[in-house]
C-alpha cells in the first residue's frame, strides 16, 4: 500500500446559513509528489486547505496527515507542515531577515537556518533589504522561505503564483521542483491555472462545486484527455468552410480565416494536412493545441 502523506475520507464541510462548500471530498496524496489541487475560483479549494491546516475544524475525524487523524495531532503536527494559505503575512518595514527572524522567535528554531533558507529560494543577496522594496515574486519566496524553517516535510500552499507575472510564476515553479527533488518535500499546491500544475506536478486532484471530479497521475490524467485540437488558418474561410465542415463536423470558426478541429489524436494531422491539399484549400498554419485544457474546463463548467 502507497504511503500517503495526506489523505481525506469522504470529507463535507459547510458554511454557517450557506450551502455545502464540500461534499465528500476524498484525497490521496502520496509521499514525495507535488500534488496539484486544481479548481476554478469557489471551487472550495481554500476551505479544503484550512482544514488541512486546521483553521477549519471537522468534527467526523476523517482528515488523516503523516498516518493519523489530524485533530488529535493539534499542534506538533504543525512543526513537520510549512503552510502557506492566502496572501503572505509579511512585515514590510522589515527586512527579509528581521522577517525570518520573526518566526525563528516564535517557533524556537536556530537563526542559523535563516541564510540557509534565503539560499534556497534565491533571497541571500537580498536578505537584508527592506520587504516593502520587494517585487511581487520576492516576496511569495520570502513566504515560501517561512514555511521551510522547521524544515518541513510536507508543505500547503494556496494559490502561491496567484497574480505573478510570466517569469515570477517560473521562478516559484523551479523552486517547488528543487525542494521536492532535492528534500524530499511532499508539496500540497491549490491553483486555479491548469498551465502551472500541468508543469510541475506528479500528481493531480481536480475540484469543483465542491466535488472531486478526477484523482490521479499527471500521466493517468493525459490519457483521459485523449484527443487533440488544432487551430487552422486558411484564405476565404467562408469560401471553404461547408467543405472542411463536412469532412469534419467538430470544426468550428475561430477569427476571419482560422478555425479550430478536434481530432482523435495528432496521428491524424498528417491525413487532415492530405484533405486541405487535395481539396486545394489554402493551408498558411497549423498549430496543436492540446486537448486538455478543454478538458478541463468541461470538468469545471
Amino acid at each position: 500500500m502507497k504511503d500517503f502523506v495526506i489523505r481525506t475520507e469522504n470529507l463535507s464541510f459547510s458554511y454557517a446559513k450557506k450551502k455545502q462548500a464540500l461534499k465528500n471530498v476524498n484525497i490521496n496524496v502520496p509521499k514525495g509528489s507535488i500534488y496539484g489541487f486544481l479548481g476554478p475560483n469557489g471551487a472550495g479549494k481554500s476551505t479544503t486547505m484550512q482544514l488541512l491546516t486546521g483553521i477549519l475544524t471537522s468534527t467526523e475525524k476523517n482528515i488523516t496527515v503523516f498516518g493519523k487523524e489530524l485533530n488529535s495531532q493539534i499542534p506538533d503536527v504543525f512543526s513537520k507542515i510549512g503552510a502557506l494559505v492566502e496572501s503572505p503575512s509579511l512585515y514590510l518595514h522589515l527586512s527579509a531577515i528581521d522577517n525570518l527572524r520573526c518566526i525563528t522567535e516564535l517557533k524556537e528554531i536556530s537563526e542559523t537556518k535563516i541564510p540557509e533558507v534565503l539560499e534556497l529560494v534565491g533571497l541571500l543577496e537580498n536578505g537584508k533589504e527592506k520587504v516593502k522594496h520587494f517585487s511581487l515574486g520576492m516576496k511569495q519566496r520570502l513566504a515560501i522561505a517561512m514555511t521551510l524553517l522547521g524544515e518541513p516535510e510536507l508543505l500547503l500552499l494556496d494559490e502561491p503564483v496567484n497574480g505573478l507575472d510570466p517569469t515570477g510564476m517560473s521562478d516559484i515553479r523551479e523552486l517547488l521542483v528543487k525542494l521536492n527533488k532535492e528534500k524530499g518535500i511532499t508539496i500540497f499546491i491549490s491553483s486555479h491555472l491548469l498551465a502551472e500544475i500541468e508543469k510541475m506536478c506528479t500528481h493531480i486532484g481536480i475540484i469543483n462545486k465542491g466535488e472531486i471530479r478526477f484523482e490521479g497521475t499527471m500521466e493517468a490524467l493525459s490519457k483521459r484527455a485523449q484527443g487533440c485540437s488544432i487551430l487552422v488558418e486558411t484564405s476565404s474561410l467562408k469560401k471553404h468552410f461547408e467543405c472542411i465542415k463536412t469532412a469534419y463536423p467538430s470544426t468550428k470558426t475561430e477569427g476571419k480565416n482560422q478555425f479550430k478541429v478536434v481530432l482523435k489524436s495528432k496521428e491524424e494531422i498528417p491525413a487532415f494536412s492530405k484533405f486541405m491539399v487535395v481539396n486545394e484549400i489554402p493551408l498558411y498554419e497549423l498549430k496543436i493545441v492540446e486537448g486538455l485544457e478543454e478538458w478541463f474546463l468541461s470538468l469545471t463548467k
